[in-house]
């Protein structure tokens, strides 16, 4: 069993440990800063778009046929979020490019969310009938 002093002293070296490695922590990001603000960041951007595509390609086409309507109707639920915010985007920014856009997210999330529904629509009559 520790005693009071023996925890005191390891409380104190790991305090002078996590001092040291903060200062060795400061250091680094010191020297990766201009690294960073050098970096285009739409290239991170465009880097994060892509994995999500291919993330999502991947996990869509791996699901069950008996998880899709429950599935269907989160994504439909996430589409509408989606549709509400490019509107807000197109509606409220003077850029052309950010109505472009904003205009191409609530056309893709509508067809989302529709295709979503009609595909959830077919899947229950699809069931009901192996049921009948």
């Amino acid at each position: 069993m520790s005693t009071p002093q023996q925890i005191a002293s390891e409380a104190a070296a790991l305090s002078d440990r996590l001092s040291l490695l903060a200062a060795q922590a400061s250091q680094l990001a010191t020297q990766v800063q201009p690294v960073a603000e050098a970096a285009n960041p739409f290239l991170y951007l465009l880097t994060i778009f892509l994995m999500a595509c291919f993330v999502g390609y991947y996990v869509v086409w791996s699901v069950t046929p008996a998880l899709h309507s429950p599935l269907m109707g989160v994504t439909n639920a996430i589409s509408s979020v989606i549709v509400v915010g490019a509107i807000l985007a197109t509606g409220l920014s003077d850029s052309i490019a950010a109505k472009i856009f904003g205009f191409l997210a609530v056309t893709l999330a509508a067809v989302n969310i529709f295709g979503g529904f009609m595909v959830t629509r077919r899947m229950l009559a699809m069931f009901k009938k192996k049921g009948s």
